[in-house]
């Protein structure tokens, strides 16, 4: 495809400001960037205007339906199309798209999670244009990104509070700005570029597993003798099926403007990653649930899977996607910039203490809005940061920090030379700070890369709290200043009093070193949510709700409501977990080792009958192993059952939490532990469902 090729095709179908440009009056077009930029009203008869625009441009394109498409609190995506077609009396149709239509929708509110905000028969619920979020086509359907609420008002969906939250940091950082007399500035945005990694494995062998099908990962599997011990699937060559597959990729994304930049094999076999371009974060957010819906549906077209569950494969690397964040003026200042002299660059390291404090003083609800029964498997290990959220700031800041603590000079030298000990090769600088894989928050050269999302999640929970918890921040440090005689003392003050009380949150080491774990826990009094039943209850402390009441990003009652739906999901993911596993082993594993250690019997008695002297020690070893291990998974499965079934009696999904983390998830392991090693002894052909090291190692 050449690059005139890429160039017509990028945004081809996305209602874009440049073919708002072309297809509006000017008049509505100037009236809908104010509504976009300046969050002005839309004139219903703007809206009419808008419409019959938009539905002409899609019919151009093959669209015949529309949607409001939004994002309620199920982490994906919802849709509900009507077609364009209005009848007339002679009995022929027109197409007709009106303003209303755009503006608002009406959705079912009770079928969709609500925390207990809407009953079943309280149905009513509503979408709301949101005109920040491009419009676009995508399979002959013209949808309308849209935030979605209930009856009284209440936010259902992740796109609502992101809204807000993006305000509140726009308005506090605003106000800092204006505090440095920045006063060309009008507005302040935070960015963000999502990285997505994911599996890929052959359709014919993920048909055979039940557990990926009901549950997105292998709740049984006997690891391969190779695994990713080698490094050597790493940006090593895609093998040609994936590379067709990336390649249609791209095409589809491009088509919806996200701006797919980078693909590469990632550590484990049959993983790997893409990175796009940043872009202000209600886009990004809306593109990465784009490029999850379309990676799976273009997975499908090449005979393959794409598994996003954030731990598909024990004893490999999970699916994380790094949140890459920043905050970046109109005027195209990026405000983590530390510029060619950070320790004098005062500005930015005002807005760098800013979140130096937030993801001190707000740990808790970031590690919340990673929080899933998917992910608990993942942190921790093989690439994942672990639990306990801290700050990666490298060697250079850490050291501008402490002087600026101590009112010390600090000893700004030039910029180090790498030298790479071959004379052809160039020298180059090195960068003020490396990459530490292990760390939950680090900071990455003019943005801070916040690891801990699994593959699945909604980036927006994660920006959410970034963005409340930084403007929190940035208001009382806007407070300070407004309010003070002396500018330059107060901006001193309150960068080194930030250093002082926040500074345990540094850590730029290990984070997998268990000495760490002790070091945060015990001597910084860092929090360490290992699970999501621990983390959960945390979004209910007084200092939380004051944060997100405060600022106008949630109610309490929302704040409730997402606290009963997470406890809800965790309980019923774990719960379809069980149920798959108990099925699993009723149906295949037990039936299949029951024959094949008949066989087995037979085997012998054959031998047996033929030859009187043979020894027969491997068969009847075989046997005795299997039919033992095979009465111990019968046993499990039942305590795991009526474990499962026990819980239910419990009042509320908190209890039942508490009772899947501590009693049922070890009886799942437990039985695991039994089943796989029974998959080490039985014969490949016998063995009901494929093996690890066939889907890992499957698509060749």
């Amino acid at each position: 495809m050449s690059d005139m090729r890429v160039t017509e095709l990028f945004g081809c179908m996305v209602f874009d400001d440049a073919t708002m440009k072309e297809k509006l009056p000017k008049e509505t077009y100037r009236l809908l960037q104010r509504t976009m930029k300046n969050g002005k009203h839309l004139d219903l008869a703007v809206a009419n205007v808008v419409a019959n625009a938009m539905k002409d441009w899609a019919i151009e394109k093959g669209a015949t339906h529309f949607t409001h498409w939004f994002q309620p609190l199920t982490g994906i995506t919802a849709e509900k199309h009507d077609s364009f077609i209005s009848p007339l009396e002679d009995g022929r149709v027109i197409m007709e798209f009106s303003g209303k239509e755009l503006v608002q929708g009406e959705p079912d509110a009770s079928s969709f999670p609500s925390g207990g905000l809407r009953a079943t028969f309280e149905a009513r619920g509503y979408t709301a244009w949101d005109p920040t979020s491009y419009a676009f086509i995508k399979e002959g359907t013209l949808c309308i990104p849209t935030a979605f609420c209930s009856f009284g008002g209440e936010a259902l969906d992740k796109k609502t509070p992101l809204l807000r939250s993006m305000e509140c940091i726009n308005k506090q950082a605003l106000r800092v700005l204006r505090a440095f007399g920045k006063t060309d500035v009008g507005a302040v945005r935070t960015t963000v570029g999502a990285e997505q990694e994911y599996f890929l494995v052959d359709k014919a062998l993920y048909d055979r597993r039940r557990d990926l099908i009901y549950t997105g990962r292998n709740l049984f599997g006997a690891k391969p003798p190779k695994g990713q011990e080698l490094d050597d699937h790493y940006f090593g060559s895609i093998k040609p099926r994936v590379a067709a597959f990336m390649k249609e990729l791209d095409v589809e994304l491009w088509k919806l403007g996200i701006l797919a930049k980078t693909e590469h094999n990632e550590a484990a076999p049959a993983q790997h990653e893409l990175a796009p371009i940043f872009s202000t974060t209600n886009l990004a957010t809306d593109h990465n649930q784009l490029t999850m819906e379309i990676m799976q549906k273009v997975a499908k077209r090449h005979d393959m899977v794409c598994l996003l569950h954030e731990k598909p494969f024990k004893g490999v690397n999970g699916s994380g996607k790094h949140n890459n964040w920043s905050l970046s003026t109109d005027t195209g200042i990026n405000l983590l910039e530390p510029g060619e002299t950070p320790a004098e660059n005062a500005q930015f390291l005002l807005f760098l203490t800013a979140v130096l404090r937030a993801v001190d003083e707000y740990q808790d609800l970031l590690r919340i809005s990673v929080a899933s029964a998917g992910n608990d498997h993942r942190l921790g290990a093989h690439e994942a940061p672990p639990a306990v959220v801290s700050m990666f700031l490298g060697d250079e800041l850490t050291a501008i920090l402490e002087a600026v603590e101590n009112d010390a000079a600090y000893d700004s030298k030039e910029k180090e030379l790498l030298r790479i000990g071959v004379h052809i090769l160039p020298k180059f600088p090195k960068d003020t700070t490396d990459r530490n894989r292990t760390s939950p928050f680090a900071f990455t050269g003019n943005k801070f890369e916040f690891r801990m999302l699994g593959s699945s999640a909604s980036i927006s929970d994660a920006n959410v709290v970034l963005n409340t918890a930084v403007a929190q921040v940035l208001r009382e440090y806007a407070d300070a200043l407004e309010s003070s005689d002396n500018f330059e003392q107060t901006l001193h003050e309150l960068i080194r009093t930030t250093i002082r009380n926040h500074k345990h949150i540094i850590f730029n080491g290990n984070g997998y070193d268990d000495a760490w774990i002790r070091e945060a826990t015990q001597k910084r009094g860092l929090l360490n949510l290992r699970t999501t039943p621990d983390a959960l209850p945390h979004l209910l402390s007084e200092k939380n709700i004051r944060l997100f009441t405060e600022n106008r990003v949630f109610s309490e009652t929302e704040m409730r409501s997402r606290f009963e739906i997470m406890m809800e999901n965790y309980c019923k993911v774990v719960n379809i977990e069980v149920l798959t596993m108990v099925e699993m082993v009723r149906k295949q594993i037990i039936p299949a080792v029951s024959r094949y250690t008949q066989q087995l019997a037979q085997t012998a008695a054959a031998k047996r009958a033929v030859l009187k002297t043979v020894d027969l020690s491997v068969e009847v070893d075989l046997i005795e192993r299997l039919s033992a291990l095979n009465s111990q998974a019968y046993i499990k499965v039942q305590t795991l059952d009526k474990l499962a079934d026990d819980l239910k009696h419990l009042d509320t999904f908190e209890a039942q939490a508490y009772s899947y983390r501590d009693d049922v998830i070890p009886a799942m392991e437990d039985l695991r532990t039994i089943v796989d090693e029974m998959e080490t002894l039985t014969a490949e052909d016998a063995w009901p469902v494929p093996a690890y090291g066939e889907l890992l190692f499957g698509i060749r």
